[in-house]
């Protein structure tokens, strides 16, 4: 019997992973780490409901570590099939879990040089070496025609418009002549973004996987070019430092583009500007090589010979430690962009750690912030903040953006399965807390008049009925 099953991203919004089984064979979509609350990450060491060496195949929609970075792990642990992404995601990888597991090593360092870690010795999840090994198994495939994996699983990728190289998967399922299609989502993007392609429709399916991570809100309307600039002008004015927790992928890229254009339009002062993010600049350089994904207007500018519009005037990328530690020294008005986006590890938190405790700074949180991460916490008003086992005064202005989400809204959301020609059989959401999967349920059955489920860990159903 054909089954799906739903092992990630049910009842919260990381850990990505969907099992597709059909004719004896396997195929796990998405394979994502779990990052947020304590329990959640907890599930990350936990053993897999089923053998690594028993699945046959991996396909993944795009290269965020929440759908990407259990990779290394599964494949330590005895996974020896191919991993299927497009050359974008592919090279994205190679940079996010080359990263993701050298942050491990390094938190697993840090911790038992601090003593607060809970194991002895702290470890990490997977090592550098087990990153380069998973790199081995992967196959790249087209960025937008099909392609078959196997007799039992065909896969349409459409283009999502959430980060270089998304796709959403419209994946035929045969067994024993009987064949359905499944469209998983992955994560859908926004429309009318400065850079990325919108979001493709999808004609048709007989049951979708879609994500609702916003399915119980709208982005506001403002411009976030307005934003940035009130924030940036006032400040600057009274002497502080700007720390953006952003995304090495897609959100530092789109706030240094908006950073430039304020900049050129002299609506912002030029300052100091330091990308502290070894692989955000590596990013950068793949967003200007894969332009298949960029919108024909970022396209323009970019050939028009004028200037980078991923770069501010005066932009500092910083590689090594020894340069990210001397922004420390830094007492003028500045702008330090870094990553994890969610404050959850990385060069970010000592960045917080340094500059939360002086009232002229600013935090501005432009993007998602899960339940249980540091970025929730600030958002919520927190006002000591628990970074590397010390406890850190809030007393910095914390403002959030939240029009520079990668993730659709709730009515992009409903655009985007408004898209299908005919209802499918069944909606499953995921990838959502309960609060947001509930309410977009809700939205979805008023609205669209489909048959709506919010599965939890472990549901599966049969898609060829």
């Amino acid at each position: 019997m054909a089954k799906i099953t739903f092992l990630g991203a049910v009842g919260a919004v990381t850990g990505s992973k969907y099992l597709v089984e059909a004719g004896g064979k396997r195929l796990l979509v998405d394979c994502g780490l779990f990052q947020g609350p304590k329990e959640l990450r907890q599930k990350n060491w936990d053993k897999l409901p089923i053998d690594p060496a028993s699945i046959d195949w991996i396909v993944l929609t795009h290269a965020h570590i929440d759908h990407t970075g259990y990779l290394p792990r599964i494949v330590r642990d005895g996974f020896r099939g191919a991993i299927y992404a497009n050359a974008a995601t592919h090279e994205l990888c190679q940079l996010l879990l080359a990263d993701s597991a050298h942050l491990q090593e390094e938190d697993a360092r840090y911790a038992a040089k601090k003593g607060y870690s809970e194991h002895d010795p702290p470890l990490p999840l997977y090592t550098v070496a087990d990153a380069q090994q998973a790199l081995t198994r992967f196959r790249e495939v087209p960025r937008k025609e099909g392609y078959a994996i196997s007799p039992q699983f065909a896969v349409k990728p459409s283009d999502a418009g959430h980060i270089l190289g998304s796709s959403s998967l419209q994946i035929t399922i045969t067994e024993n002549g009987k064949s359905g299609t499944v469209v998983f989502s992955g994560d859908v993007g926004r429309y009318g973004q400065p850079i990325l392609n919108d979001p493709a429709p999808i004609a048709k399916a007989d049951y979708v996987l879609c994500e609702s991570t916003y399915g119980d809100r709208d982005h506001p309307t403002g411009s976030p070019y307005d934003a940035i600039a009130e924030i940036v002008n006032r400040v600057a004015k009274r002497g502080g430092v700007i720390v953006i927790p952003a995304f090495a992928v897609g959100r530092t890229q789109t706030l240094m583009y908006i950073l430039r254009k304020l900049e050129d339009d002299q609506r912002i002062p030029r300052l100091l500007t330091f990308v502290d993010s070894p692989m955000a600049v590596n990013v950068t350089n793949l967003y200007v090589k894969h332009r298949e994904d960029h919108r024909l207007q970022f396209l323009r500018e970019e050939t028009n010979g004028n200037h980078d519009p991923l770069n501010v005037h005066e932009t500092h990328m910083t590689r090594s430690v020894e340069e990210s530690k001397k922004i420390n020294d830094v007492k003028t008005p500045c702008i330090i962009l870094s990553a994890s986006g969610m404050c959850t590890g990385g060069r970010i938190l000592h960045h917080l750690a340094q500059r939360l405790p002086d009232a002229k700074n600013a935090v501005i949180l432009a993007g998602y912030q899960a339940d249980g991460t540091l970025g929730r916490y600030l958002l919520s008003g927190g006002k000591d903040a628990h970074i590397h086992g010390q406890q850190v005064p809030v007393r910095a202005e914390i403002q959030e953006v939240s029009q520079f989400s990668a993730h659709a809204d709730r009515i992009e959301l409903v655009r985007w399965l408004s898209g299908f020609t005919l209802p499918p059989k069944q909606l499953f959401l995921t990838h959502g807390e309960p609060d947001a999967a509930q309410a977009f349920r809700g939205t979805v059955e008023q609205k669209l008049g489909w048959r709506v489920s919010v599965p939890a860990q472990g549901d599966s159903f049969d898609p060829l009925v």
